[in-house]
């Protein structure tokens, strides 16, 4: 469990198929062999460690449901390790499961703040996105702005656009979309009601 507030910002050292290894500091305290850390909001295990790395295997359906068969070499990744229980909760509960793959549709500067339009295309990820509530993008806690038919905006403050990825982000790029977790379980619940009449 993760709380979408990004530790520090990797770089992706090496990339060969299914095996991914980054750069860590901060989060190599806690980056022990088996250990799970959100890479991009991607929830991995840490399957090998050197000095300043980490290594991640990748599975079929992680590359196949996440914008992580994106990355290559030299690209910044952001990084979290799981919360601890008894500790603060500062962004919103994350499981580290993306839900879907987003576009980028625009990242407009304001001042020192960027307005952030992301458009997707599972239609199933709607009902888990309401206006003022939280979204994980590539692993980051946001608050939705606005709501439209097939896309979402986010104000992102110059904070977050200096300590994590989405400052860098570009139009049609992919990201991954975590929605928030007590919404896919009422969801869920509400089905099987529907289903059990």
């Amino acid at each position: 469990m993760f709380t979408g507030l990004v530790e520090e910002m990797g770089r992706v050292l090496d990339r060969d198929g299914a095996r991914l290894v980054v750069s860590a500091d901060r989060v190599m305290a806690d980056g022990d062999l088996g250990a799970s850390l959100a890479v991009n909001g991607a929830c991995l295990t840490v399957v090998e460690r050197g000095p300043g790395r980490l290594r991640f295997d990748m599975g079929p359906e992680t590359l196949a449901r996440t914008a992580l068969a994106d990355l290559a070499t030299g690209d910044a990744v952001n990084l979290e390790r799981p919360m601890r229980l008894g500790g603060l909760v500062g962004g919103h509960l994350v499981q580290g499961h993306v839900d879907g793959v987003g576009i980028v549709v625009d990242l407009t500067r304001q001042a020192e703040t960027a307005r952030l339009t992301i458009e997707w295309r599972d239609r199933a990820l709607a009902p888990l996105l309401i206006p003022q509530g939280s979204v994980a993008v590539d692993g980051v806690s946001l608050t939705v702005a606005r709501l439209g038919e097939g896309d979402f905006e986010i104000m992102i403050i110059p904070h977050t656009l200096a300590v994590t990825t989405l400052g860098g982000l570009r139009k049609g790029q992919r990201v991954n979309l975590e929605m928030d977790m007590i919404g896919k379980y009422v969801q869920r619940i509400l089905a099987l009601r529907g289903s059990a009449r």
